[in-house]
């Protein structure tokens, strides 16, 4: 199997559930504690050992670019001060991969965004991430799955049990059981099903290793939900039908999530992540037990 180097990160959503927020500012770019959500992302890309990094951006997203560029004027400022540790901080994003961008013009979605990175994808198979799930450092779910993908062939997805009642909010797979106790077989995919219509409570998450033959069933996949194309609905071809690009399978996740796709789970995950911070998390941990005492 191919060795899988390249990430695909789609960034060009609006943010409407940030507004006013996000109205210029993108919503990738707002801070989980002290760095933005975005690189969380690219950093768990080049932790797995991929390496090149396109971001489908859209209008409005030029801060996404300046970020992981080098910036030499404050560079500079903070090496005359003799700041190394902010210095060092400010060159980590720039260093982390080697960054592409292109553009979603027309958003029609996520499977639309998966279809703008096939020029410089190519024929490898490739990784997409979405900005709303951070997964912990420590628990390396992309390289289980780009481990799965290059014994395995085919395309892997993320998947992680939820309550029956918020099914409706993901889309949702059938699986059959295969020997491995964290890797499942997809047999389909339904995209935000009611509870009583969906095939389990395995939802999938904002992580995919997809093997190349994902771009020609994209072209020919017609709207879905929501009007726009669904990545879900390609995935759903390419699990019922091998001969259109191998298996579809799914590694169940167990681990650490920190869902930034809404304002609350957004709050949550900065007091988890503050919390378990050396750095901030003692003196953190120490102020929230107070307030929860006698503020709640």
């Amino acid at each position: 199997m191919r060795k899988i180097q390249k990430a695909v990160i789609p960034a060009a959503g609006l943010g409407t559930r940030f507004l006013p927020a996000t109205k210029a500012t993108p919503k990738e770019m707002l801070p989980v504690v002290d760095k933005p959500a975005i690189q969380y992302v690219v950093e768990e890309a080049a932790a797995a050992g991929l390496s090149d990094v396109l971001m489908i951006t859209g209008r409005n997203k030029r801060a996404l670019e300046d970020h992981f560029d080098r910036n030499y004027e404050l560079e500079s400022a903070l090496t005359r001060k003799g700041d190394d540790e902010r210095l060092v901080r400010v060159q980590e994003s720039s260093a982390l991969a080697t960054m592409h961008y292109v553009r979603q013009g027309d958003p029609r979605g996520l499977g639309h965004a998966v279809l703008c990175a096939e020029p410089h994808v190519g024929d490898q198979p490739f990784a997409v991430l979405l900005g709303d799930d951070l997964i912990d450092p420590r628990d390396p779910l992309l390289s289980r799955m780009v481990e799965i993908q290059e014994r395995e062939g085919g395309s892997v997805v993320a998947l992680m049990e939820v309550p029956r009642e918020l099914i409706h909010q993901y889309g949702c797979a059938a699986v059959e059981a295969t020997p491995r106790s964290d890797v499942v077989r997809v047999t389909g995919l339904v995209e935000k099903p009611e509870p009583g219509d969906a095939p389990s409570s395995l939802a999938v998450i904002g992580r995919y290793v997809l093997d190349p033959a994902v771009f020609g069933v994209l072209r020919e996949t017609e709207p879905g939900r929501g009007g726009e194309i669904q990545l879900t609905d390609a995935l759903q071809q390419l699990a019922v039908d091998e001969k259109l690009g191998g298996p579809v399978h799914g590694v169940v996740f167990r681990g650490r999530r920190y869902d930034t796709g809404d304002r609350g789970d957004y709050l949550r995950a900065i007091v988890r992540l503050a919390c378990e911070r050396e750095d901030l998390g003692p003196d953190f941990r120490t102020w929230l037990r107070g307030y929860v005492a006698t503020e709640l």
